[in-house]
């Protein structure tokens, strides 16, 4: 049996969770900038070697590609909210122990608070989720969109925090961190007033299909392969990012704010990406993306004056937006209501285990792929290479099968 689906009443319903989902992107959502632009900087003040500068940021990526294989489920016995609230706390302690870990020079507890943190990364993945939970299918695109677009808020909160706090301790760094805390603890009576029922299997319903038929959906597949391209590209170069700027000779300041303008391309056409993929279709749009994404590398490659960070890393926020959304799109698309809480499991696992991979890549072509600064940021867009073919020939595969397959 499926879900009988209102459009007029669901629709009520899931504008007022899109509103509370927005809040909490905005709010909730600051923590991220401010701890991707803090992450690397951190790292190789405490890491016994350069090479493992990044490594805090891939530990983030790695409790939230662990977290999203249980989560998921949790979050369809229990409700959104519950996984959301349990986001929040795993944040709002991994921040703490990260702060707890610079006071005492640990590069040991740094990593545990930051694999802590990877929990509410994981939760805030499903933020896209829930919100087409109760919405009608013309409604989705644009109930993903809002939500992504809470993040411009986010984007220029979380930079400006970290000009606030870098340097309000006496060590560089612990005032973010206690800041990203809390931040989390707000956001647990934020999430509070979210109305997402869970939806546990009843006996006798169908149980939908098992993971090695959902990967043989085309659909399926190749939103997955886009989204777990789009999302590891952009962790690759903005992870290496900060340390690429500094690294050149311009200020903690400056690098924020390429991270910022970065931030607010990722989310800033989240207005009107909906409406485009309701227009031109999810495969054209996931196309456009990933144009972007390979515009970011030229940029990038074409030199390590300020305004190429900036020209680079605005590309990149807009590459991962379109073609990111617009996998979301696609997947919501080509999955059951009983096969929800395992499609989404899988995709974040998935997604998320490529993003650890390129993160722990981008600190080791940063640092260890050159002699220079120069080298490094070289090598770090040079690597998009391989994944954008891949997710370019999904894409073109998909498009060239005959529609009644």
């Amino acid at each position: 049996m499926t879900e009988t689906i209102d459009p007029q009443i669901n629709d009520r319903a899931a504008r007022r969770n899109v509103a509370v989902l927005v809040a909490a992107q905005a709010l909730i959502g600051a923590q991220m900038p401010m701890i991707f632009t803090i992450g690397g900087l951190a790292g190789q003040m405490l890491a016994p070697n350069a090479c493992l500068a990044t490594l805090p940021i891939s530990l983030i990526v790695f409790g939230s590609m662990t977290t999203a294989p249980w989560i998921s489920p949790f979050m369809a016995k229990a409700g959104r909210r519950a996984g959301f609230m349990i986001g929040c706390l795993g944040g709002a302690i991994g921040a703490l122990v990260a702060a707890w870990g610079i006071s005492l020079g640990s590069f040991g507890l740094l990593l545990v608070g930051s694999y802590l943190t990877g929990i509410y990364m994981s939760a805030q993945g499903f933020f896209r989720f829930a919100a087409t939970d109760r919405a009608s299918e013309a409604f989705r695109p644009r109930a993903i969109s809002y939500v992504m677009a809470g993040g411009l808020v986010a984007a220029l909160v979380g930079p400006q925090l970290v000009k606030v706090t870098a340097e309000a301790t006496a060590i560089p760094f612990i005032g973010t961190y206690l800041a990203a805390a809390a931040i989390n603890l707000v956001g647990l009576g934020l999430v509070w007033f979210l109305d997402l029922p869970a939806h546990a299997p009843v006996p006798g319903a169908p149980r939908g299909r098992n993971v090695r038929e959902l990967l043989s959906s085309p659909p399926i597949l190749v939103a997955i392969i886009v989204a777990m391209v789009s999302y590891a590209l952009m962790n690759l170069v903005m992870t290496s990012t900060p340390l690429a700027v500094v690294g050149c000779g311009f200020t903690r300041g400056n690098a924020a704010d390429v991270v910022s303008a970065h931030v607010l391309a990722m989310f800033a056409p989240s207005f009107f990406t909906g409406h485009l993929i309701a227009r031109f279709g999810t495969a054209r749009i996931m196309g456009i993306g990933l144009a972007l994404l390979a515009g970011a590398g030229v940029v990038g490659l074409a030199g390590v004056e300020l305004e190429n960070f900036f020209g680079a890393l605005v590309l990149l926020g807009l590459g991962w937006n379109f073609g990111f959304i617009g996998a979301t799109t696609m997947l919501a698309a080509h999955h059951a209501p009983e096969e929800r809480g395992r499609v989404q499991g899988l995709n974040d696992a998935i997604v998320f285990g490529c993003v650890t991979l390129a993160s722990l890549a981008s600190g080791g072509l940063m640092n260890c792929s050159g002699g220079d600064v120069v080298q490094g940021w070289n090598a770090v867009n040079l690597a998009m290479i391989p994944l954008l073919t891949l997710a370019g020939g999904a894409l073109i595969w998909l498009a060239m099968r005959p529609k009644t397959a």
